[in-house]
């Protein structure tokens, strides 16, 4: 289950059920003896990130991981899109990204494209 407040939780860095980073105010300092496992004490695991998508062609509903998905980032909203394959029919679906969708999914880790006008 993801955590709708972020990894640190509602406290912010360092509150309760966190641990601060080795060399953060507070946190454990990084040295030469500080073995890996030290250092990453405390960390929790991190979820994949998955996105809800749909096909137009077989009105599929399903869950990609952000490596199933593309993002063009053109010069106006009418030349950025995101795409993948449908993984039910196999169908090359392109749907518009505003800019809302464009931070989700390169927040989320999505491979970017930036494409560069012709003049």
């Amino acid at each position: 289950m993801s955590d709708p407040l972020g990894p640190a939780g509602p406290a912010g860095p360092g509150g309760p059920g966190t641990t601060a980073a080795a060399g953060a105010p507070g946190g454990p300092a990084a040295g030469p003896g500080m073995t890996a496992a030290a250092a990453f004490a405390g960390m929790r695991r991190v979820s994949p990130v998955v996105f809800k998508a749909g096909c137009p062609d077989c009105r599929g509903r399903f869950e990609l991981a952000a490596s199933a998905l593309r993002l063009a980032i053109g010069a106006t909203s009418r030349t950025t899109f995101y795409s993948f394959t449908c993984p039910d029919c196999g169908s090359a679906v392109r749907k518009p990204a505003g800019e809302r969708v464009v931070e989700l999914l390169t927040g989320g880790g999505v491979r970017t494209l930036r494409l560069h006008p012709t003049v």
